[in-house]
């Protein structure tokens, strides 16, 4: 199992192919993505990396998390995130990926924050049809209707399709694939939308369900040696 990716959504845009027909894809932009640290059984327990994605300024992170970055010898980061991998995955402190981790054709597992929507009505959250535009209904038009029954329960059970809080939650999107790759400018484009708005943080996998794609690098693309 290869360690992730953590990457900046830049927006969409579309692709060409050479018969003419368009793909809509989604850019996403690896800001100096390095490796930070790493995690063993004897002493964590578990297997993993933990990344770091663009530059942060000193006076913006605190003493411990200072501490940490001095240690691996790496300039402090915006975004750490870990993922877990296999003992024989593990990367050195101070390696850079790079976009060609991923190859084109190959499926991915995307998971970021989806856009933040406010408090939002039944039909808007729940695609409900709402009720009646005539035959006495007044006023309650884009209602949910009837949220519970009579005496017995006699109460509204947890978990109902109401109005409520809609967006700004974790997102996984599965098996999308990869329609291109720019190792120069570091940049992956993904076939299809991508949960979240532009500019927000972003982590690239590969594809649990899916057998990892036979060209690319194991453990990982790298930019630069450590150290």
């Amino acid at each position: 199992m290869r360690t992730g990716l953590i990457a900046k959504k830049l927006g969409m845009t579309r692709l060409f192919k050479e018969d003419g027909t368009h793909v809509p894809v989604t850019v996403l932009h690896l800001d100096d993505v390095t490796v930070v640290s790493t995690r063993n059984v004897e002493r964590d327990g578990y297997t993993a990396v933990q990344l770091g994605m663009g530059k942060a300024k000193v006076k913006n992170v605190s003493k411990p998390m200072r501490g940490h970055f001095s240690a691996a010898k790496v300039e402090p980061c915006k975004k750490l995130v870990e993922f877990r991998v296999s003992d024989d995955a593990v990367l050195e402190a101070g390696t850079r990926l790079s976009a060609a981790h991923f190859v084109v054709g190959q499926k991915v597992d995307v998971t970021a924050t989806s856009k933040g929507k406010g408090f939002a009505g039944a039909m808007k959250r729940w695609n409900f049809a709402g009720l009646e535009a005539s035959h006495g209904v007044s006023i309650s038009h884009r209602s949910h209707g009837s949220t519970g029954q009579r005496q017995d329960p006699g109460k509204v059970f947890k978990g109902k399709k109401m109005a409520g809080h809609l967006g700004d939650e974790r997102i996984t999107t599965l098996n999308l694939e990869v329609a291109a790759v720019d190792e120069e400018r570091n940049l992956i484009m993904v076939r299809g939308s991508v949960p979240g708005a532009k500019n927000g943080t972003v982590l690239i996998r590969d594809a649990i369900k899916k057998d990892r794609h036979a060209d690319a690098p194991y453990p990982a693309a790298t930019l630069t040696a450590a150290g």
